[in-house]
């Protein structure tokens, strides 16, 4: 299986340096971008003024607001540069990367979305715990949330790690790191300062920008090739079987079997067709389980307002994933597989480097400030999640019983966010250099694994108890985390976390999702089944009627 693995990874090819590259341009642009979000962020913070206000900005937003908000959560670094590379590398297999992520959007909001919203208050936690026991269950889905969170933030700071480093041409890990470490605690400012009313807007923005720049990208990319999808896909082609001519040559491709196989299946998962299906598992289930997507929909005032909310998210969201094919095929065709992975950030940099092969330096440093706020608003929503998991569900629901003011409460989730922000660098800081949508994939099978099952059967299943919540959280996140451990993505090959000669892997695939997310199903199943602890009939009751009607919602998350 080592062997497999690589041999399907990429051989690493020269450093690359990025012509036209100017450093002071680029540090401008984010200085500008930087300073105009903190503006927004501190007068944002004037109204924070309740637990309320920090941990769901007052309920005071719109349907479409929230919805370029959620999709401005949605669309993280992995959706951006870390798709779009893995198109340019891998062809078709990268872009079930974007099928996955929308497909996995669909399933989380036909399911699970607004029903969560109707029971809910601020987390996850609260769905949990409605008609199950407090303790047990939310200590379990404040750690599954921590944990979720924390793979996510991996997949961002290694994205900030690889962007940063291209534009400024650093090559070396410890300066690499720094650059980690300056956007952790530029997240810890933002979530400190802002709450999610300042969270929120800097994802309203980012989601303007982010549409926006794949979009003026997509269109330079086609009229390239004369606005014809053939093109294009015949440039990649042509790119791939021979890297030496250059892209922009328009002499008749000369058919080759490998260049080809760019928009065929199988470019990277047709060896081992397990590893794919695994991926899909957690893409396709991740997102319904993902705490700080949830947590969007108790930022509205009603529950019409979160159906609004979704519309628009919904068509963001795909239109964006559209964006990454040709992207992705773009970077293929313009830039090249060898000067991608042979550029600091490695496959990350597809997408910076194709702005600067279609715009030179100015756009190069445009779409990487887009990419940096992409990464900087989804890392903030993150860390605001999971602040107020530990803050509400552990100490003020768990620790404090209830019995902890709201200023006590929000003061935990302050010095919440600056442990999460630490942890998160010192993690960024092993991980850089990894594929991001890889990374993301992870955090979706400890979602789909850990919190998914709960979140079903306590919406749908009116004898799910306790025991079974509790089996299925534990026992789902410790075999993902186990079996996430134990594979390929962490030692055992050239691109591990922990590259070769390190090697202690014994599980064959790079995705649990598999093994870890049946399981998670089948331990909440048989935990409630050989429990003779019954839950009360009444509060399931209530909270179905509540879930499909919103019918009490209202009064219970108003402040």
């Amino acid at each position: 299986m080592s062997r497999f693995l690589a041999a399907v990874a990429p051989a690493a090819p020269a450093p690359t340096v990025v012509e036209g590259l100017d450093p002071v341009l680029n540090i401008s642009i984010f200085a500008v971008f930087v300073a105009i979000t903190l503006v927004i962020v501190l007068r944002a913070s004037r109204s924070n003024k309740s637990a309320d206000d920090f941990y769901t900005g007052g309920r005071s937003f719109s349907g479409p607001q929230n919805g370029f908000a959620i999709s401005g959560d949605y669309l993280s670094a992995a959706s951006f540069l870390g798709i779009a590379g893995a198109i340019a590398v891998y062809g078709y297999d990268g872009f079930m990367y974007s099928i996955g992520f929308l497909v996995a959007w669909l399933v989380a909001l036909l399911l699970v979305a607004e029903l969560m919203r109707n029971t809910g208050k601020f987390t996850m936690a609260d769905v949990l715990a409605f008609r199950l026991r407090q303790r047990p269950v939310r200590t379990a889905a404040a750690v599954n949330t921590l944990v979720v969170s924390f793979f996510y933030l991996l997949a961002q700071m290694a994205g900030a790690g690889g962007l940063v480093a291209l534009l400024l041409g650093i090559s070396d890990k410890t300066q690499q790191g720094f650059v980690i470490a300056i956007v952790g605690l530029l997240m810890i400012v933002y979530v400190l300062v802002g709450g999610m009313k300042g969270t929120t807007w800097v994802q309203i923005i980012k989601a303007f920008l982010l549409i926006g720049g794949a979009l003026v990208m997509s269109i330079m990319v086609l009229s390239h090739f004369g606005f014809s999808f053939n093109s294009l896909f015949d440039g990649a082609v042509k790119a791939a079987a021979h890297p030496e001519i250059a892209a922009t040559d328009t002499t008749p491709m000369v058919p080759a079997s490998d260049g080809s196989s760019i928009l065929s299946p199988g470019l990277k998962y047709g060896a081992n067709p397990l590893d794919f299906i695994s991926l899909a598992l957690a893409l396709v289930l991740g997102t319904a389980g993902l705490p700080h997507v949830l947590t969007r929909f108790y930022t509205v005032p009603s529950a019409r307002e979160a159906r609004r909310s979704v519309v628009w998210s919904i068509w963001l969201i795909g239109i964006f994933y559209v964006f990454t094919l040709v992207l992705g095929y773009g970077a293929a065709a313009l830039v090249g597989k060898g000067t991608i992975l042979g550029a600091p950030g490695g496959v990350n940099s597809a997408a910076p480097l194709l702005a600067n092969a279609l715009g030179g330096p100015w756009l190069l440093g445009i779409i990487s400030a887009v990419a940096f706020a992409t990464i900087l608003a989804v890392v903030a929503g993150l860390t605001m999640t999971a602040s107020t998991s530990f803050a509400h569900d552990i100490y003020a629901s768990v620790i404090k019983k209830g019995s902890v003011s709201q200023k006590d409460e929000v003061r935990v989730a302050r010095i919440t966010v600056v442990v999460i922000g630490l942890v998160a660098i010192v993690g960024g800081i092993v991980a850089n250099g990894q594929n991001i949508a890889f990374l993301v994939a992870l955090a979706f099978a400890v979602a789909a694994s850990a919190n998914l099952p709960t979140i079903i059967f306590s919406l749908y299943w009116k004898r799910f108890n306790t025991q079974g919540a509790v089996w299925s959280m534990v026992g789902g996140l410790i075999s993902a985390i186990v079996l996430i451990v134990f594979s390929p993505a962490v030692s055992g090959t050239a691109k591990s976390m922990f590259p070769l000669p390190v090697d202690f892997h014994w599980f064959p695939l790079e995705n649990p999702g598999i093994v870890s997310i049946p399981l998670g199903f089948l331990l909440a199943v048989v935990g409630t089944l050989v429990s003779n602890k019954k839950e009360d009939a009444k509060k399931a009751s209530e909270m179905t009627v509540r879930a499909y009607t919103g019918y009490g919602a209202e009064e219970a998350t108003s402040h």
